[in-house]
């Protein structure tokens, strides 16, 4: 993909001044490097209510936070529960929870992926207007986004602002064209971006699923994602009977419905205008709808491997979006 008229690196922007649980002015995003260091998470503090606590012996697990949303079956959420109706288990070993607080103002990071690749030329223009009603209603004085597209190559055509009218403005611009770069953009995006951020960090991707043009792969994707603790929601565009064709794509779901449900969030299958309007209601339903939990891992281990998270509620007939598993540090 050529360079955009104008346009900066990624490396350039993040030499200048920035404002920087679980639970993009056109640059492009550069082609990732194979020997670029691995960059880690730092260290985080709970979103809010009191740290944990510092009376532990320091040969101790990490530190993990998870934000998550609790709904029913019928896309209504609960956000009544106390911390008496949460389980939470690492590798199957049942962990204490040290902080719980019910968050419905936490400041939001947004990344939005937009796929402009050829395959979606003739849905773009209902994708456009449902990402710019999504910004204009979920995006308050303490929040933040950044607009991504991808087609052969990643661009990112705004960074982080809270200005929704000058989301929409770059957003109408967007044009279709290329193949579909979907794990690049991923991996990019949390890679330079949103590892360095703290707080709550959400992806929403926008695409049909199939990736044509990556140089990084799925699993190098999902991974990055889960260093950076962003929490995904994929809102599928192979349902298009209402854009006036219909390609609807079982491995691009597959791919979309992995990502989200491995990083707690969830996927959307529009396949009418309304519904797609509705999927981004929803995001934005669940993202000021949201448990934030802390505990200290009872694995001391700095071995950087996986582990698995789980999360166990009381309630009966739930529905419980929470991030699968993360990285243990290496020191």
């Amino acid at each position: 993909m050529q360079k955009r008229k104008g346009a900066k690196s990624f490396g350039a922007l993040l030499a200048m001044p920035a404002a920087a649980l679980v639970l993009l002015c056109a640059y492009p995003i550069p082609r990732p490097r194979a020997d670029r260091p691995d960059h880690r998470p730092p260290p985080r503090k709970p979103a809010s209510g009191t740290d944990l606590r510092s009376d532990l012996p320091r040969e101790r697990g990490p530190d993990q936070y998870l934000l998550f949303g609790l709904g029913r079956k019928t896309n209504s959420f609960i956000t009544s529960l106390t911390r008496e109706d949460f389980t939470v288990y690492e590798d199957n070993k049942k962990q204490e929870i040290i902080n719980f607080n019910r968050e419905t103002n936490l400041p939001l990071t947004i990344a939005l992926l937009i796929d402009t690749s050829q395959s979606v030329a003739p849905k773009l223009k209902f994708e456009q207007e449902a990402a710019i009603n999504f910004f204009q209603s979920v995006l308050k004085d303490q929040d933040r986004a950044m607009l991504v597209e991808f087609d052969s190559g990643v661009s990112m055509i705004q960074d982080f602002t809270n200005d929704p009218n000058l989301l929409a403005k770059k957003i109408r611009a967007l044009k279709a064209a290329g193949g579909t770069a979907l794990y690049d953009a991923l991996y990019l995006t949390c890679d330079e971006k949103l590892i360095r951020e703290t707080g709550r960090k959400t992806i929403v991707i926008l695409s049909d699923g199939e990736d044509t043009a990556s140089r990084r792969s799925f699993e190098e994707a999902l991974e990055m994602a889960l260093r950076a603790e962003a929490t995904i929601y994929a809102i599928s565009t192979t349902r298009g009977g209402f854009f006036g064709v219909d390609t609807v794509s079982k491995e691009g779901d597959r791919v979309l419905r992995k990502l989200a449900e491995e990083t707690g969030g969830r996927i959307f299958l529009p396949f009418k205008v309304e519904e797609l309007e509705n999927s981004f209601r929803q995001i934005s339903q669940e993202l000021r709808s949201q448990y934030n939990i802390g505990y200290i891992s009872s694995n001391p281990a700095r071995d950087g491997g996986y582990r698995r998270i789980e999360v166990r509620v009381a309630e009966k007939d739930t529905r419980v979006n929470f991030r699968k598993g993360y990285y243990a540090p290496t020191s």
